[in-house]
């Protein structure tokens, strides 16, 4: 799953030359704490919140424009980069949003930390109905593809597979499942030699 696809293309913008006044009053205005600044449709730098919070004090409101404050060569994307990259990048560099943008530095989008946490949270499936079994494999070969068969035997659909902190230095896979009843499968998958670490969902 790429960028493309989460990205906000409804863009807020600003020019350099746009006093910090109107960049608070764009951010309040539309909620938002991230404020790409162009040169027409191209990225010249990304002004946010904090920087208006570390910067600027009110007596000074009048004598800096956003050239003095902004963050020039800011780290973008484009729509083709992965979620997954693009959450990398976030965390390692601390910060909360990446310019999305195309040929000759053109802006096309932004995708915040929220936005990337969306992304993610429809992957898992976290806010559907749903069913989970958490199991630590047994150590026979090919144990995953045995479980996901015995998952599929009993007629539920895997929407995601996550690992949890290990246990006891096993790793404990988490399936969550479109809603079902999770006991017979737990039972199956106990019989072949994977240890059921819990279940949750419909019994």
């Amino acid at each position: 799953m790429d960028v493309r696809k989460w990205m906000i293309k409804k863009l807020v913008t600003i020019t350099k030359n746009s006093s910090i006044r109107e960049a608070i009053e764009l951010m309040k205005k539309h909620s938002i704490r991230h404020l790409p600044v162009v040169d027409g449709s191209r990225l010249i730098g990304l002004v946010t919140e904090g920087d208006l919070r570390q910067a600027i004090i009110p007596s000074m409101l009048e004598e800096v424009s956003l050239k003095d404050i902004m963050t020039t060569n800011p780290i973008t994307v484009s729509p083709d980069t992965s979620i997954d990259t693009a959450a990398k990048l976030i965390f390692k560099h601390k910060i909360g949003s990446l310019p999305v943008v195309g040929v000759g530095n053109r802006l096309l989008g932004i995708i915040t930390v929220t936005d990337i946490l969306g992304a993610f949270i429809h992957i898992m499936g976290v806010l559907k109905s749903s069913s989970r079994v958490d199991i630590i494999l047994s150590d026979k070969p090919h144990a995953f593809e045995e479980v996901s068969r015995i998952i599929k035997e009993h007629h539920a659909e895997i929407i995601s597979v996550g690992i949890l902190p290990k246990r006891q230095g096993k790793k404990i896979y988490s399936f969550r499942l479109e809603k079902c009843h999770v006991t017979p499968i737990a039972q199956a998958l106990a019989k072949h030699g994977h240890k059921v670490v819990s279940i949750s969902g419909r019994g």
